[in-house]
């Protein structure tokens, strides 16, 4: 399975600040979790994305917020981007290090559905790579007077266009 890689984007401590968690946050982090175990089993890698905030924002650089949440922490041999706007491979080395090993298909989890997601998937796409979006993994909280489960449900929609969208019950890696 070496052409195909997890990407797990911004779940980070500060997506969890009690009162203010994303939409179905233990649920999220529970499923990723055994995502991350399917993946690791089938020998995939498995990347994750760290969003870097400025002072005083809940990602602020080097900060407990800032931290990839401890229930999917990295292990040896992961691979940690650093980014600052919501397409993980702007201004990043995520492309180069797909290249280099040869990665061509990407299955995305993570948060924020609306904004880092929805642009992470449409510019991987754009760059050639086959991508599968997990329609139950990634999250948000409720803006713009929609609900965060009608913000997810119009993304897993919309996103059809740029890639296969499936459960995490559909996934079979091995």
């Amino acid at each position: 399975m070496k052409n195909k890689a997890l990407l797990v984007i911004d779940v980070q401590n500060g997506m969890f600040l009690e009162g203010e968690e994303v939409f179905n946050g233990n649920r999220l982090l529970q499923g990723i979790k055994e995502l991350i175990k399917q993946v690791r089993s089938a020998n995939m890698p498995v990347l994750y994305i760290q969003h870097n905030e400025l002072a005083g924002y809940p990602l602020e650089n080097g900060t407990h917020g800032w931290e990839i949440h401890s229930d999917i922490s990295p292990e040896e041999g992961d691979i940690i981007i650093q980014k600052t706007t919501p397409d993980s491979f702007l201004k990043t080395t995520l492309d180069q290090e797909l290249k280099e090993k040869g990665i061509e298909h990407l299955y995305l989890v993570g948060i924020q559905t609306e904004v880092c997601v929805d642009t992470t998937c449409r510019s991987a796409f754009s760059k050639g790579y086959k991508v599968t979006l997990v329609s139950d993994l990634h999250s948000t909280w409720p803006g713009n007077e929609l609900t965060a489960q009608q913000i997810i449900n119009h993304h897993n929609g919309t996103l059809r266009w740029f890639a296969d969208v499936k459960s995490s019950d559909e996934i079979r890696l091995n």
